[in-house]
């Protein structure tokens, strides 16, 4: 697992140096001479829901949407952001909302701005679907140590982090009912993880997404078991749960409109992936042609150069 993992690696930041040196992409590091600092910010919660509450990434590279659900007895915060610092913003701003003592954790996949904020709360209980457990078993410390490699700030906000095993584990779904309101917990992986669980608030109709559906972000097939044809499957089955309100992992949060948007983007590239493969095109030409492409038909869409790993997803998958 390590050597695959290490490899996909490679690869990636392969891609990007020879694709996309010059550009900067504003979910991937700040613009130049910024200082990186990827911490949770306070004092910008935001109630999108009866129940929801929503503390915005406002675009920061590597700080997720965080959720935080408030029941009659309990409160479920999902992806608490990125270090223990992260961690202590998401707690301080759920005590401004909620005054419940039982606590949830969930998060949407391994990656470090979503799983290590968790040390902040160590009496939380954490549900996790098995796959999910599996992924940070496997590679969660890993990509703890290949963040915390990409900027002083980052090995500063990281040091010493770790993510707590579940207390929990589900297969495909977990209904938790925290009074008043319900949310379901509902594997989807492996797509852009091993991992992808999402999350639907069901009295009100809100789904937290993770990094499978964004506003205006090329999704990224970012292990090696990401798979188109899963990813595609997941977004049907997210359609179908008739969402009013989509929180992703990263950028605006939005409507239901971009499950569809996001559907319609990867179901063109797998088309034109497979196409580029039956015509003898190497995974490598074909990725470096779509690109191109796709940042033409997708000018506002963020991070093109993720278009290299999903052709070589399609690539893979396809006879």
């Amino acid at each position: 697992m390590r050597s695959r993992l290490r490899y996909a690696v490679i690869v990636l930041l392969a891609a990007v140096s020879a694709t996309a040196a010059a550009q900067v992409f504003n979910t991937t590091r700040p613009p130049k001479g910024d200082k990186e600092w990827p911490v949770v910010k306070e004092g910008t919660t935001v109630r999108i829901s009866p129940h929801v509450y929503v503390i915005p990434s406002e675009s920061v590279p590597r700080v997720p949407n965080v959720g935080i659900i408030v029941g009659e007895t309990a409160t479920m915060i999902v992806d608490p952001g990125m270090g223990l610092l992260s961690g202590q913003a998401v707690a301080r701003e759920t005590a401004k909302v909620s005054r419940n003592t039982r606590i949830y954790l969930f998060t949407t996949h391994l990656h470090p701005e979503h799983t290590t904020g968790g040390m902040a709360f160590p009496d939380a209980k954490i549900v996790r679907a098995a796959a999910a457990q599996k992924d940070i078993d496997e590679a969660g410390m890993e990509w703890i140590g290949i963040f915390a490699k990409r900027s002083p700030e980052l090995a500063e906000i990281l040091k010493g982090a770790s993510i707590r095993k579940a207390d929990e584990i589900f297969d495909r779904e977990k209904t938790i009912d925290l009074g008043g309101v319900r949310v379901r917990l509902i594997y989807v992986g492996p797509a852009h993880t091993l991992g992808d669980t999402a999350l639907f608030v069901e009295e009100d109709k809100v789904l937290f997404s993770g990094d499978l559906a964004m506003k205006n972000i090329f999704p990224a097939f970012a292990m090696p078991q990401s798979s188109m044809r899963t990813w595609l499957a997941s977004l049907d089955l997210l359609d179908r749960l008739g969402a009013t309100q989509v929180v992703g992992s990263h950028g605006d949060l939005a409507d239901a409109a971009i499950i569809g948007a996001n559907r319609a983007l990867l179901a063109a590239l797998q088309r034109r992936a497979i196409a580029l493969k039956r015509e003898g095109q190497s995974a490598n030409a074909a990725g470096r042609l779509l690109v191109e492409e796709f940042k033409a038909q997708y000018p506002a869409w963020d991070q093109p150069v993720r278009v290299l790993s999903a052709v070589d997803a399609v690539y893979k998958e396809t006879p």
